[in-house]
């Protein structure tokens, strides 16, 4: 008798590039997807902190990214740096072929936009946004339902994402300065409800006015609190809150659309709607998952299968493009166009 030994499916070999923080987020990630991804090496100038983002993974640890591009065996790197850092190494990475992910956001003004966009197309690598919070099974649902017609068409969509921060000059680090943050908060966790936004809108940013606030992080030099209108190219209408300094009110939402035919709400983790007429909201019963690994899962299934993934440079810089029109409407108090950016 003949046994049929299966062989197994290629997995993407990723390089870590930052060991940070958020990097254990993207590891619990790695190790959630066995059969697609292979932790194959981590760079960071921190040889503690390398070691112990790679654990008993066996990822090889080098003290650059360059010496990882240049000798390690990966098919990808995963970019978990500060945020001046991550078009350098984006740049990098295309030019040596290598895919990409990489956290929010992608990169800080308009001329690294255009250096992004050039290096990954001249190499045609995939880059991925890492925008955690569209691999939500609120978030995935309400898109579909968007997409499906069930609001008829859309007239505004708001995202909200505040907490009440404990940052202090001790503990900020590069974030408190705006040279190495990009700005204040709305670049840095403001970031997550604009993808939202964009992502539940389904056009391209338009135009744009802000009104930006220090209520409590006084120490730091960018705005701890942001309230931002954006204007779509098809129509709609979007609300971004967004803050630092303050637990939201009970029962804010945390993204919200309304339509001709009804409307959905969600805090994040359920999700309920109602079309005109219905006497009752439709709440719909989700199934939790692990967000990153939601998200690295998407990313090496986009290698293997030569597919897009759900938001790439495109997208990120339509997100840049509305908070750096954000920044500039507040700077001169008038509605900023944002078509400059994202059309680069």
């Amino acid at each position: 008798m003949t046994i049929a030994h299966s062989t197994p499916a290629r997995t993407v070999r990723i390089g870590l590039i930052g060991a940070g923080g958020i990097a254990g987020a993207h590891v619990a990630g790695y190790l959630r997807n066995p059969e697609t991804v292979t932790f194959a090496a981590v760079a960071d100038p921190v040889r503690e902190s390398a070691e112990a983002r790679a654990g008993d993974s066996g990822a090889q640890i080098f003290a650059d990214y360059a010496t990882m591009l240049a000798e390690a065996d990966i098919d990808a790197v995963d970019i978990c740096l500060p945020h001046h850092l991550h078009k350098d190494a984006i740049v990098a990475a295309a030019r040596a072929g290598k895919h990409i992910l990489c956290e929010k956001p992608l990169c800080l003004s308009p001329e690294e936009a255009a250096e992004v966009t050039a290096a990954v197309q001249e190499s045609g690598v995939t880059l991925m946004c890492a925008h955690n919070q569209l691999f939500l099974p609120a978030v995935a649902k309400a898109k579909e339902l968007i997409e499906s017609g069930v609001l008829g068409r859309v007239y505004e969509v708001r995202t909200t994402d505040s907490f009440f921060n404990d940052f202090d000059p001790s503990n900020m680090g590069w974030r408190a300065h705006a040279a190495t943050s990009g700005g204040g908060e709305l670049i840095d966790t403001g970031y997550h409800p604009t993808y939202l936004l964009l992502h539940l809108a389904g056009g391209s940013p338009v135009e744009v006015t802000a009104m930006l606030a220090t209520h409590r992080l006084s120490f730091m030099e960018g705005e701890d609190s942001a309230t931002v209108l954006v204007r779509f190219d098809n129509g709609v209408i979007g609300t971004i809150v967004t803050s630092w300094a303050y637990q939201p009110a009970d029962g804010t939402e945390r993204f919200s659309a309304v339509g001709e035919l009804g409307s959905l709400t969600s805090d994040g983790t359920t999700l309920s709607y109602r079309r005109r007429g219905d006497a009752e909201p439709t709440t719909l019963d989700l199934e939790p998952v692990h967000e990153f690994g939601a998200e690295i899962e998407h990313f090496a299934r986009s290698i293997l299968d030569g597919t897009r993934p759900l938001h790439t440079e495109k997208e990120g810089i339509e997100v840049l493009g509305i908070i750096l029109g954000a920044y500039e409407s507040a700077r001169t108090r008038t509605i900023a166009p944002v078509g400059s950016l994202v059309s680069a």
